[in-house]
């Protein structure tokens, strides 16, 4: 599998961003609702997703609301690494959590395993199409991301640096109580094929249409 560039653009023109801007939503409230399917289904979430629950166990607060102040956390350590942000950083930042919590009201609690199954793929799917659509609107990577691809352009093999950060999330969130299971195997073993089929399709580029776009960070 090819690796994909994803330029970003950190200060795009209004008809850029009229352009970008809807994709970037778009694909915020596609992952949000992916997120929400993953919860519910309770057969094991992604490996940030275990930390987010146990500190959401351990805190009393919302699972939205740690996703919000996990992901300032981690901005901070996009200092020391030179990561740039962009607008897709913030939205990214201070909205998917809150969407998450809104998703949750509306999907529905888990019955039998035969409907849970559904929503856990159905989940995964949603959560690569819309860091797909997010992503590909070129206007910023999300915290966790950013941090990934910051660490790498150090100089470290962004398998080693993804594994790194993602085992740590799920070791962290797992003590704390967070949901591990099958799903969280196969969110780990299928997201970075089908976010990078997405990305191949969904990234608008930088006005070089016919040049294949090519993942820095999310895969």
């Amino acid at each position: 599998m090819r690796s994909l560039e994803l330029p970003v653009v950190t200060f795009p023109s209004p008809a850029e961003l009229a352009r970008r801007l809807p994709r970037l939503l778009a694909g915020i409230v596609v992952l949000s609702s992916g997120i929400a399917l993953l919860l519910q289904a309770r057969l094991g979430v992604d490996a940030y997703d275990v930390l987010h629950q146990g500190l959401a166990k351990l805190t009393g607060l919302s699972f939205g609301t740690v996703v919000v102040l996990v992901g300032l956390v981690v901005l901070v350590f996009w200092i020391p690494v030179g990561q740039r942000f962009g607008l897709g950083t913030i939205v990214n930042t201070l909205t998917v959590g809150p969407l998450v919590d809104l998703a949750l009201r509306v999907v529905p609690a888990p019955g039998p395993l035969v409907w849970r199954w559904p929503m856990l793929l159905g989940g995964i799917l949603l959560a690569a199409l819309g860091t797909g659509l997010y992503i590909g609107a070129g206007l910023g990577p999300g915290p966790r991301d950013g941090l990934m691809t910051g660490l790498a352009a150090k100089g470290h093999p962004l398998w080693a640096v993804r594994m790194a950060l993602e085992l740590s999330a799920l070791t962290g969130g797992w003590l704390l109580g967070g949901d591990v299971g099958v799903g969280t195997v196969l969110f780990a073993l299928s997201i970075g094929p089908l976010t990078h089929w997405f990305l191949a399709r969904l990234h608008l580029g930088v006005g070089v249409p016919d040049r294949d776009p090519v993942a820095s960070g999310a895969v």
